[in-house]
């Protein structure tokens, strides 16, 4: 996907001045790095001493240890899966390679790959996932938790290899910053998990080429940070992995600069990309995950070195561990908002490990758990290892006096998000929140009044996930449109304008008007959004404890306009649509589960499945995944001025 000049204008447009300036001057530093390349320092007398204490590793888990070793064989054979696409060559892989297109990034001086063309260099995201090189802290730990030389010995081959492969400046591995923020906190904590090994120093400290990537790597995230619009969990990336590597790396005569930088970074962008109710600004669920992750192992790192962290920094992550607990349903699932693309902070688990059940359970070990929180009953292998660095927080001298919610929250005024909670585990998202975040909303989608809808933690009433980024515009297009979300659309647009694949030009305002959960037999909710201009799109939603009812009633005021208004089911919803009525069946642990979703009769309603021209009826569990799953859509007209202009939907659940 190549950029044209109109989204160059249009992405200048969402630019203030400070943040022109500064990309100036980003450009002119990458014109004279082109041919100015520096040597690293010399410096002797390195050593790592941020290390485990003694125990930790001791503390694993046992069912946590054999998911990672597991997973750890599976590496060792040369076998992963990223975002859809198997791999069968990480034995030995090559670091420039798409698997998905077959194509190879050129390599070129850095700034010169065209990295979203697709058709130049492959599948961005293949290609970048790889050298995150979070499959080698996996390796990394594995050799912790059982002293098997093997995997250390794989480690040191790869980073060897990538680090021949890849020399500063030169290939697509050196264009993006956040790649190399989470890269830098892969490599302290592979070195750390490998302490014992007798390879370790020469492979790090001792090794002039590793030193060197170290501090090219550091001197890249100094110069060229996120600026401006483009400043949400990118900058914390950055931020979180020079200040991880300063910390443990502080081998450098630029070390405690950087670490100084790094810190107030750090502190500046959590609490500017953090409501203060907790939830991430983005409105985008995954990220809140990818930030409390990096928030979590910059202070694991600042406390290993004795670096005194700000009060705001454990505060801010604090508030987010207490937010995530609230708004997650029985089966500690968070809402499906926002983008979504898979990433994360720091990665020691094997597959099976649940992620938000280990950011809990490291959030009890070092917040302390309310009595609210949901019980976490799975294991893993990075709380035990976090919680051995990081300082408890009752503990932390620092720590300012803070009011936590004496009950579970169930409305979040700032991030505009409503979660009604039922029997029979009914859980209800209800959105009416800002669009998005900064001037660009880059992760946000067009889904303003969407609802999402849980039962017992199956997708009833899904939000169809985000499933692409690049190199497919039709895909990106879709699941980010406001037909793409179960809410109404006018006029056959989205309510929201975008400007490309991670811009939007208007933004749809929403404000609630009504959120009571109050805990009454019926929770309530009401909101409406100006996104369709000379109307008003109003939704009523509310939850019936004793009949286990949903209704969800859709006002448009304004003149009479096209509608459509859709209602997407997850993968394992099976439908029968007859008429405006459908009967909702699946199956749950062995056990038959149903509903019947009674649909407004001034619309004409049918059933879209796994349709490609144009995209309509799937489901993305996973970025590059996408599944066929059953939308149902009404067509007819919102008339503002009728009696009869409301469309009112019931969702009933049996018995």
């Amino acid at each position: 996907m190549t950029m044209s000049a109109g989204w160059y204008l249009r992405r200048l447009s969402r630019m203030g001045p400070r943040e022109v300036a500064g990309r100036v001057g980003d450009t002119v530093r990458r014109r004279r790095w082109r041919s100015a390349r520096p040597d690293s320092p010399s410096v002797t007398g390195t050593r790592f001493t941020a290390v485990l204490p003694a125990g930790t590793v001791a503390a694993v888990p046992p069912d946590a240890v054999k998911r990672l070793v597991a997973e750890a064989d599976r590496l060792m054979a040369g076998h992963a899966e990223y975002f859809g696409v198997d791999r069968d060559d990480l034995a030995d892989p090559d670091w420039s390679y798409d698997p998905k297109t077959g194509r190879r990034a050129p390599l070129v001086y850095a700034f010169d790959v065209p990295y979203r063309d697709e058709d130049a260099v492959g599948d961005i995201k293949q290609i970048w996932e790889l050298s995150r090189h979070q499959y080698l802290t996996r390796l990394a730990a594995a050799y912790a938790v059982t002293g098997d030389e093997r995997y250390a010995e794989r480690v040191a081959e790869h980073l060897r290899s990538w680090w021949a492969a890849n020399a500063p400046l030169r290939g697509v591995h050196w264009t993006s910053g956040i790649e190399l923020g989470i890269r830098l906190l892969s490599w302290v904590w592979i070195r750390r998990l490998l302490d014992g090994w007798p390879g370790a120093a020469a492979l790090f400290e001792d090794n002039p080429v590793a030193r060197d990537q170290i501090w090219h790597h550091q001197r890249w995230l100094a110069a060229f940070p996120s600026r401006g619009s483009s400043a949400n969990n990118h900058v914390i990336a950055e931020a979180a992995g020079q200040f991880a590597a300063a910390c443990a790396f502080g081998w450098f005569p630029s070390s405690a600069r950087w670490r100084a930088d790094a810190l107030r970074s750090l502190e500046r962008h959590l609490r500017a990309n953090t409501f203060g109710s907790g939830l991430n600004r983005e409105l985008a669920t995954e990220y809140h995950g990818l930030v409390l992750e990096l928030g979590l192992a910059a202070v694991a790192e600042a406390d290993a070195a004795g670096v005194p962290v700000p009060a705001t920094v454990r505060l801010v992550l604090l508030r987010m561990t207490d937010a995530l607990a609230a708004v997650v349903d029985n089966r500690l699932r968070p809402p499906r908002q926002g983008d979504a693309d898979d990433g994360h902070g720091l990665v020691v688990d094997g597959t099976g490990t649940d992620r938000w059940g280990s950011l809990l359970a490291t959030g009890d070990a070092v917040f302390g758990r309310l009595p609210w929180w949901p019980e976490v009953t799975g294991t893993d292998v990075r709380t035990p290892l976090l919680a051995a660095l990081i300082r408890p927080y009752a503990r932390e001298g620092s720590a300012p006096a803070v009011s936590r919610p004496a009950s579970r929250p169930a409305h979040f005024a700032d991030a505009g998000m409503t979660v009604l909670r039922g029997p029979e585990e009914i859980w209800v998202r209800c959105d009416g929140g800002p669009h998005g975040f900064l001037s660009i909303a880059a992760h946000a989608h067009a889904d303003a009044l969407s609802v999402e809808v849980r039962h017992d933690g199956v997708d009833v009433l899904a939000d169809p996930g985000t499933f692409c980024y690049h190199g497919q515009p039709e895909w990106r297009q879709y699941f980010r449109s406001t037909l793409g979300h179960n809410t109404l659309q006018l006029d056959g647009t989205d309510q929201s304008v975008s400007g490309g694949p991670f811009l939007w030009t208007r933004q749809a305002r929403s404000r609630v008007l009504v959120a009571d959960t109050s805990g009454g037999d019926t929770a309530r909710w009401c909101a409406e959004h100006d996104g369709y201009p000379g109307s008003v799109h109003r939704r009523r939603v509310e939850l019936t404890a004793a009949s286990r009812e949903l209704r969800v009633v859709d006002e448009v005021r304004g003149p009479r306009r096209p509608a459509r208004l859709a209602f997407h089911l997850g993968p394992a919803i099976a439908v029968d649509l007859v008429g405006d009525r459908a009967v909702l069946t699946w199956t749950r642990d062995g056990e038959d589960r149903s509903a019947t979703l009674d649909l407004p009769g001034q619309l004409s309603w049918r059933a879209h499945r796994g349709e490609s021209d144009p995209p309509l009826g799937w489901y993305s569990a996973g970025f590059g995944r996408k599944e066929p799953a059953t939308t149902l859509i009404g067509t007819g007209f919102a008339d503002g001025t009728a009696l009869s202009g409301d469309f009112t939907t019931v969702l009933r659940f049996r018995g």
